[in-house]
């Protein structure tokens, strides 16, 4: 993702990152009304949002195809096989477990990242950075349900762990592709993108899975719906809303997104969260939010996980 260099905060691009992320916010419901495996579902997912977002960047003319180092391009695709694999485990997630909790575990990917730091960029963990992540872990473990006296199902356990692993995939992810410089984002995402599908393959062949889908309208109209909205536009909305934000701005607006998924959740599913989850989520979504308000923080894109 492109670092933001915005003064100012602009009414449109307001619009734009606020619509992209309540649009990420709901592809947790969706992904509970395709009946696909979850590695189709990210072939299918990355296929459509590339096409797509490479059609949105061929309409606005907009030039991104300039030539990149054999390095940068493997290490893009390294990145796309990630993302994939951090796809599947976020839609194995939501078969689980509910959404708001499959999507918190997966809201500790900024507190990941954080933590190895000091490692991959050989920043200093200060004691702010260190609080915040204990808040996190301790907002993860109200979450999970342990604190609560309720035996935690193993469903609902299997529900955490893939989200817990969905985070660590993006969190390599969001490594990566801080170490991939002067690549325009639009490229960058698009090779990505087609990298996650392609990966997939070999896997969807060997198992077979192709041969058992069986098309219908409902189920093409929601593969379109998660490839063109939850992807392409997606992505075509939050680019276009770099330039307009600051960088702070976008970093506290970006966690609208597991609100509108806790939110969408209880309203159409009717999924209830207890009061020790709602203090997790607070926990977890607060400290992130307060960990990323230091000026020389090396700010992180910690947006579109999903």
């Amino acid at each position: 993702m492109q670092r933001v260099n915005a003064n100012t905060n602009d009414k449109r691009s307001y619009i734009m990152l606020i619509s992209s992320l309540f649009i990420v916010g709901t592809i947790g419901i969706f992904r509970r009304y395709i009946p696909l495996s979850s590695a189709l579902l990210a072939f299918f997912r990355g296929l459509i949002g590339s096409v797509s977002l490479l059609a949105f960047i061929k309409l606005r003319r907009t030039e991104t195809w300039e030539g990149m180092g054999v390095k940068k391009f493997a290490g893009l695709i390294i990145n796309g096989a990630f993302l994939g694999i951090n796809w599947i485990l976020l839609f194995e997630a939501f078969n689980y477990t509910t959404i708001a909790k499959a999507t918190l575990c997966y809201y500790m990917q900024p507190t990941i990242v954080l933590m190895l730091s000091p490692l991959v960029f050989k920043e200093k963990l200060t004691a702010k950075k260190i609080v915040c992540a204990l808040v996190a872990l301790a907002g993860m473990i109200f979450v999970s349900g342990v604190v609560s006296m309720n035996v935690v199902q193993e469903e609902d356990l299997k529900g955490i762990l893939f989200g817990l692993g969905a985070a660590c995939f993006y969190a390599m992810v969001v490594i990566l592709n801080k170490k991939i410089t002067d690549v325009d984002a639009y490229q960058k995402t698009i090779i990505q993108l087609i990298s996650a599908a392609v990966v997939l393959v070999p896997y969807l062949v060997i198992t077979g899975q192709f041969k058992a889908i069986v098309f219908n309208g409902r189920l093409v109209l929601l593969l379109l719906i998660v490839g063109i909205i939850h992807t392409g536009v997606v992505y075509a909305l939050y680019f276009g809303s770099m330039s307009g934000l600051k960088a702070q701005t976008i970093s506290i607006l970006s966690y609208i997104d597991p609100v509108v998924a806790m939110i969408v959740s209880a309203l159409i599913l009717g999924e209830r969260m207890t009061l020790w989850e709602i203090i997790g989520a607070v926990l977890i979504i607060g400290s992130a939010i307060v960990s990323e308000q230091e000026p020389k923080k090396i700010r992180f894109s910690t947006k579109f996980r999903q």
